[in-house]
């Protein structure tokens, strides 16, 4: 393939390499139906895609009045990770793009992810990807700030010793796009469908330079990538 005009390429995890958001929040409103708030699995991805639910204590203590402890987020981690390791499957053309990019950039690629990191490992072996990211996996809980701050990403960077400003960086969610753009990458909007992503408007709107729905399509997207265009 041609060769690509970025010095590496970044990937967000969930809804981009795999399609976890359906899993995790099914569980995550299981979870908060037993405290008291109600709420369907799409409910559930509106209100938390894209955002670690470490993060979001304070909305899930005032729906629920339950004062959320270490202890119910391990709980709610082993729930999920169990059901992501029997139903997970990979976003359809994920392992062709990043095993292409992989190739084209001399190993350059990078996972930096909003999750932790025993969840992207899972996940990434799961669907075959965890060779192509080992020693390039970076996790938002071991950041200073989660996304939307740039931080996972701008680590991921400096560990592949590249300047932010070359790196294409893959999100799906206006939370992680936010943060992509301002690491000062360039950012590529994955939106399928808004069912678990946000939606192209949205995303255009937090500063990705192009909005893309076929994962497969990616390698020859940054291969022929000139800029946004007018």
């Amino acid at each position: 393939m041609p060769s690509i005009p970025f010095d590496a390429v970044l990937f967000d995890c969930d809804g981009v390499l795999v399609d976890s958001e359906p899993i995790t929040n099914r569980v995550l409103a299981e979870m908060l139906g037993e405290l008291g708030w109600q709420l369907t699995v799409e409910e559930a991805m509106r209100t938390f895609t894209g955002k670690a639910v470490k993060d979001e204590t304070a909305l899930i203590e005032a729906r629920t009045g339950f004062t959320v402890t270490p202890d119910w987020l391990d709980a709610f981690r082993e729930r999920r990770n169990a059901a992501l390791d029997r139903e997970l499957i990979e976003i359809a053309g994920a392992p062709v793009a990043v095993r292409a990019l992989h190739r084209a950039l001399g190993g350059r690629i990078a996972c930096a992810s909003g999750a932790d990191r025993v969840k992207v490992r899972l996940q990434l072996e799961k669907i075959g990807l965890l060779d192509a990211f080992e020693g390039r996996i970076f996790s938002g809980h071991e950041t200073p700030r989660s996304k939307p701050a740039p931080d996972v990403y701008l680590a991921a960077a400096a560990a592949l010793g590249v300047d932010p400003v070359r790196c294409a960086v893959v999100e799906d969610t206006v939370t992680g796009a936010t943060a992509g753009v301002a690491a000062g990458a360039t950012v590529f909007g994955y939106s399928p469908s808004d069912q678990g992503h946000s939606g192209p408007e949205a995303l255009r709107a937090a500063g990705v330079a192009h909005v893309f729905s076929d994962m497969a399509a990616l390698p020859a997207l940054l291969a022929g990538w000139q800029g946004p265009s007018a």
